[in-house]
């Protein structure tokens, strides 16, 4: 037995091969199920038990050695395959990988931002999925609103009681609400996310958009403020020359209420097809705080009054960018992404 361990020692170590197909058929050979190796550890049994020690000690050095030895000549003849492949010229110039560009969505939001924080409004966020406090009770929503109804609204949890729904926010005003039983006055914040409706998908609506709202809650707050705050945004984000106007609209946590449109920045105020020929594009929706929503969220309406507004950032960026369709936002076409890879 020892002898028989001797010459496979022998033979192994003479062993060269001419191709990896060669390794593997010694591997086979030596340590496979049916190899040489594996014939000796069947023999084992047979040695005198007193020698049984020391065989087995030389038996497991052997297999040590083999498997050594073939790993030994798959690595050499791998290096022998490498040297004789061609390099790359390490003097050519670097091809470098094509810079990415930010989503228009991203890009208008941080414009917003940036605007609002320039005059001391801070982001508050909150969670996206709401309850029926947050998202309608405290707003001013009454129990028969159309918001509420299965058509306009994604419910999680619908209950026979209002009071007990769970819902994808359909706006952020919901965090206006959470910021206000938070904060003590004067807060002044502006709150961007993304929010759910259950409306039908096209080139001017869909079912997931975003938003940025503002609040700014202080005592002595009047509809001027609102108006030269609106005023200051508009030419920030658009040009020095953008006029404003207000129109008198409904909102059940504002009054009094307005939509404000600003001069068409395609057309100058002329009329085109964007504006429709009327020389005004809408924005947004602004008014002063309700006093019941103030006092839903824990705010002394006769010390305090503020305003609020809120704007979609689709429709921003469509006015900004002249986009024809809102679903280009979501369909991650690089052809337009790309349009978008110089702003900042």
């Amino acid at each position: 037995m020892k002898e028989k361990i001797k010459d496979l020692f022998r033979e192994i170590d003479e062993l060269k091969v001419d191709s990896k197909e060669h390794v593997e058929q010694l591997r086979i050979k030596y340590l496979s199920k049916k190899g040489a190796l594996s014939d000796l550890f069947a023999d084992f049994k047979n040695v005198a038990p007193e020698q049984r020690k020391e065989v087995g000690q030389m038996l497991n050095n052997l297999k040590n050695h083999i498997q050594e030895k073939i790993e030994h000549l798959r690595d050499e003849y791998t290096q022998k395959e490498e040297t004789g492949k061609e390099h790359p010229d390490l003097s050519l110039p670097a091809d470098f990988m094509e810079t990415g560009s930010r989503h228009p969505l991203s890009i208008v939001r941080n414009q917003i931002v940036d605007i609002f924080s320039h005059i001391g409004y801070t982001v508050f966020e909150g969670p996206e999925i709401e309850n029926d406090w947050h998202n309608f009770s405290a707003l001013n929503f009454p129990e028969e609103h159309p918001a509420r109804d299965m058509q306009d609204t994604f419910f999680i949890e619908k209950s026979d009681e209002p009071s007990k729904d769970i819902v994808l926010r359909t706006h952020t005003s919901s965090v206006q609400v959470r910021m206000m039983e938070t904060h003590k006055p004067p807060i002044r914040a502006i709150f961007p996310g993304r929010v759910y409706r259950n409306e039908a998908i096209s080139a001017r609506s869909h079912c997931i958009f975003h938003q940025v709202e503002g609040l700014y809650i202080d005592k002595d707050v009047s509809f001027a403020d609102l108006k030269q705050t609106l005023l200051y945004f508009a030419k920030e984000m658009f040009s020095p020359e953008t006029k404003i106007r207000l129109r008198p609209s409904y909102f059940p946590f504002t009054e009094p209420s307005a939509e404000m449109d600003i001069s068409c920045n395609i057309c100058g105020g002329k009329g085109c097809n964007i504006c429709k020929y009327s020389g005004w594009v809408e924005i947004l929706g602004c008014g002063m705080v309700d006093p019941n929503v103030l006092e839903n969220c824990g705010i002394d309406s006769k010390i305090y009054s503020g305003f609020a507004f809120g704007m979609g950032i689709e429709r921003m960026t469509l006015v900004k960018y002249n986009i024809k369709d809102i679903r280009l936002y979501f369909e991650n076409d690089l052809r337009f992404l790309k349009q978008f890879a110089s702003v900042i």
